[in-house]
């Protein structure tokens, strides 16, 4: 089986071909207002088709964290158009595979809950519920909710997001509920695994009990997807330092050895969704960063 990513270099692991090209975009509500062009930011180097058997190839398409824009503390914070053209430039792109992935940050929640925190520092997602459905007309298949924004809300953000998700149909994986999920693709069986070292997500500091759920959703799946949103962020963070990194008092795991550590246990891809890292040295894995966000800190 062959998997086939859209775009950015070929690794050759276990007994497994990837090729990973992945979708690298960095976009802003505020670009995407000012009528950013995508052909602009698309890369040119592509794999030649003649040398993929698509008879036997899965495609994917990954992306990294998505906020599409947050109603807290007030709706000044929404995109234009009610976030209807944020992702309008790469629509052909985005369902241009078999399976597109992309990393949830924020929750769902029209109104209420109670929000982490009030500081410079502090970044709280309340996004509108009907914002979910952008997913579905976009065309993304897996959804990982496992990042340091899905508790926002608390419990009453957590619930409303499982609650949109599952009204709409989307397949999502990392919370504590809801810790892998099954799609099937080609006649395959393709499992997402997503941690985060967040509350309310499936732990990538609990290495025991990650390898366990890696190893037992092997057991019904052909191919396996893990996820995971880990790392120190910001300028500071601009390599993998293969040793546990601590950022803001939090223990933000060590990600190359969990990344070794998931492959061990069955994963065939694995991808990690932060800012600013250098992936060279870590096998089998990619770095989307941001792909839609519009952020704010909640001081006031």
């Amino acid at each position: 089986m062959i998997i086939f990513f859209e775009k950015l270099s070929l690794i050759i692991y276990h007994e497994t071909l990837v090729f990973c090209r992945f979708f690298l975009y960095w976009m802003s509500c505020g670009s995407a207002s000012q009528g950013t062009n995508a052909d602009s930011l698309v890369s040119t180097d592509t794999i030649p088709t003649d040398t993929i058997p698509t008879a036997d190839t899965i495609s994917l398409i990954a992306v990294g964290d998505i906020m599409f824009g947050s109603n807290f503390p007030d709706a000044s914070h929404l995109p234009p158009n009610d976030g209807k053209d944020l992702l309008k430039d790469f629509d052909s792109t985005l369902k241009d595979a078999d399976i597109t992935f992309g990393n949830s940050e924020g929750v769902f929640l029209d109104a209420g809950g109670q929000s982490k925190g009030i500081g410079p520092n502090v970044y709280s997602f309340r996004e509108p519920t009907r914002y979910a459905q952008l997913f579905v007309d976009y065309g993304f298949d897996l959804i990982s909710l496992a990042n340091n924004h899905v508790a926002d809300f608390g419990n009453t953000g957590i619930q409303s997001t499982v609650a949109t998700m599952n009204r709409l149909g989307l397949d999502f994986a990392g919370l504590e509920n809801y810790p892998t999920t099954i799609i099937t693709v080609r006649n395959k069986k393709i499992g997402l695994a997503a941690f985060a070292p967040h509350n309310g997500c499936i732990q990538m500091n609990d290495m025991a009990a990650a390898i366990a759920s890696v190893r037992n959703l092997k057991k019904e799946c052909d191919i396996v997807i893990v996820s995971f949103h880990g790392g120190a962020e910001g300028r500071n963070a601009t390599h993998v330092p293969k040793r546990t990194e601590i950022f803001f008092k939090q223990n933000r795991g060590n990600v190359y050895d969990f990344a070794h550590k998931m492959i061990d246990a069955g994963a065939d891809v694995v991808i990690l969704e932060v800012t600013l890292n250098d992936a060279q040295e870590a096998p089998l894995r990619a770095l989307p960063g941001e792909f839609v966000s519009v952020e704010y800190s909640n001081s006031l």
